[in-house]
This record gives structure tokens, sequence and C-alpha cells, in this order.
């Protein structure tokens, strides 16, 4: 009979598993992007198998398909780290790699705006082991006793109630890697229900929405990773909100032709995130219940506000995305994360209050 000691039970790190499957499940919608037009081409599922390699292919397609799949092999290999010994763990990692690649391959079959690839079943392959390997030296931050588990004890709420804040925060900055929305903007529903506002706005009029917008997006980040945290800090929050400006800028420069780092720098952007950095600031030491409040209003008007304002009169009609079929794929992932993040948030703010109040 087990002996109780009185002491707590430190929560399961769940963090790895989680960010596993959320790896797992966003790979695999950007690899079947659309969803529709579904149809048999008339060859057999597994003739791409045997088929000669595709004539034209670039280094880019072969690296995005080993970058793609490198996160899944990394996230696994750290899940499976515990009770399995390391050659193993790479293997079995490896083959399930290779089998959820030749699952989408076979299936983009079926896909109009998809060609099944031997290529990019190889290249995926190699992308999964390459990230199996990386976590057997690096994978181990999620340990219990690793760096990343120190400092998420000590900086935020424990069990699955911080790990998901985490995995809020995590899924806001995939979403800015969108080059073509507002600073921050999240929850553009327009392209699933077919809404398109029929009215357009004064540059003085749409100046004003998008302050409102940007400002009530960072006050809903800000306090949200502040939702998250053990014990509060101003710091930790401005570097996200600072990584998630990095993260835009990037996607400006890689994703956008001509590249334009600084696209989403507009004059109402930049009043936005300057308002919303003073506010965050005003409201950094009110109660639990007054942040939610203010959390769940923010989110509410920004989505309002994203799907009723008109198209980015900033949007430059020479300004294109990037038209390679893995960047487009890609773009509509990081749109679907958008359109539903803030709804994903809320849901968390609902179920993790109770938990900040006890602890904060």
């Amino acid at each position: 009979m087990a002996q109780d000691t009185g002491l707590p039970s430190t929560p399961r790190n769940h963090l790895p598993r989680d960010l596993a499957i959320a790896v797992t499940l966003l790979t695999t919608y950007a690899c079947l992007h659309p969803f529709s037009g579904w149809h048999s081409i008339g060859v057999g599922p597994f003739d791409f198998l045997a088929a000669p390699w595709p004539r034209y292919f670039t280094g880019l397609d072969i690296g995005l398909n080993v970058l793609g799949f490198a996160p899944i092999g990394f996230a696994w290999g750290t899940v499976l780290s515990r009770g399995m010994p390391p050659g193993r763990r790479v293997l079995v990692v490896w083959i399930a790699a290779t089998l959820l690649s030749l699952t989408i391959e076979t299936i983009q079959n079926y896909l109009p705006t998809r060609v099944a690839s031997n290529l990019d079943l190889f290249a995926n392959s190699i992308g999964g082991l390459l990230g199996a390997i990386l976590a057997l030296r690096f994978g181990r931050i999620f340990d219990d006793n690793g760096a990343l588990a120190h400092w998420r004890e000590r900086r935020i709420l424990p069990g699955r109630t911080g790990g998901f804040g985490l995995l809020v925060v995590g899924l806001w900055w995939v979403s800015l890697l969108n080059p073509s929305s507002y600073l921050f903007a999240n929850g553009d529903l327009r392209n699933l229900i077919d809404l398109t506002p029929s009215y357009a706005l004064t540059g003085h009029g749409f100046l004003r929405v998008e302050l409102a917008l940007t400002a009530a997006n960072t006050v809903a980040i800000g306090l949200l990773a502040r939702h998250a945290m053990r014990s509060p800090s101003l710091l930790l929050a401005t570097t996200v909100l600072l990584a998630g400006i990095g993260v835009k800028t990037l996607a400006s420069s890689l994703f956008l032709v001509p590249a334009q780092p600084w696209h989403w720098a507009t004059p109402g952007g930049l009043r936005g995130l300057a308002i919303g950095i003073a506010l965050l600031a005003l409201f950094w030491r009110a109660s639990v219940h007054t942040r939610h409040t203010l959390i769940g209003l923010a989110l509410m008007t920004a989505t309002a506000l994203v799907n009723l304002a008109p198209d980015n009169p900033y949007w430059d009609a020479m300004t294109r995305i990037r038209q390679q079929g893995h960047v487009l794929n890609f773009h509509g992932l990081t749109e679907l994360v958008g359109s539903f993040w803030p709804f994903f948030a809320l849901l968390w703010l609902s179920f993790g209050t109770r938990r900040a109040e006890k602890v904060q």
C-alpha cells in the first residue's frame, strides 16, 4: 500500500505531448489544404512510389519538405524520451513520420491541387529522421529536470492550465506568419462564411479602426500571457509582444514579393501598438476577474473589427504572396490558425481562470 507523505504531487508535464499533437495536426492540415475537389485521377493510390522522380523541382521545395517534418520528428522524439533506448526511439519516430507522410501523399492523389510525389515522401522521411536525432540532444529541455521545466516551474502555472497557456501563445506566433493581415489581427472568418463588407472607409476612418484593432489585440495577448504566469512579469509579456513583431517582420520578408519587412508598420498599427502597451501596463496589476473581463472584451472587439472592416488599403496592388505551392499551403495553414485563435484563447481563458485565482 502506498504511503501518503502529505506532500503535494507534482503535475505531470503534458507540454511535449500537447506540442507533438498540435504540430502533427497542423502539418497534416498544411499538406492537405484546401480539402476540396476530391476525385480520383484514375491511377493506383501507390503508383507514385514507383514513378520517376519529378522532372522539375527546386531546392526550396525539398528544403520545405524536410523542414516541414523535422518538427514532427523532434516533438515525438521528445515525447518518447522516457523508458526507450535512443536508437529504438529514433527508429520508431522515423518509421512513424514516414508512414504519416506516405498516408498524406496517398491522400493527395485525390486532391486536384496536390500531386503525390515520391520525392516529397523521401524529403519528409529525412526531415522526420533529422528531427528525431535532434531530439536526442536537445529534447531534454522538456524533461522534468530540464531547463525548460525549471523555467516553467518558476514562471508558468502548473499542469494543463499553464501548458495550454503556452500553447495559446505559440499558436498566436504561428498566426502572425500570415503576411497579409493587419498587425496582430486574428479571428478573420470572412473567407469561411463568405462575408465581404460592401462599404469603404476614409483614410482617417480606417486609421481609427486599425488603431483600435491593434490596441485591443496588444492588450489581449499581453494579459493572456500574464494570465498564464505564476508570478507577474511585465518583461516576459513584453518579450512575447516583441517576438510577435519579429515573426510578423520575418513573414513579410519571406512570403511577400517584393519583400517588405516593415509592411505591418502602418500609422494605425504603430499608434495602436503604443496605446495597447500603455493600457497593458495600466491594467497589469488588476485582479484576475478584471483581467479576465478585459481579455474577453479585447478579443471580441478585435474579432468584430477585423470581420467588419474593409480590405487593408495599405496592401499594395503590386504586392503578392509567393506562388510556390508549399508557401501557398503554409499560408492557408496560418490563415486557419489565425481565424480560430481568438476562440481557442477564450476557451482556455474560461477553463484557466480558477487555477489562476488560486496561484496568483
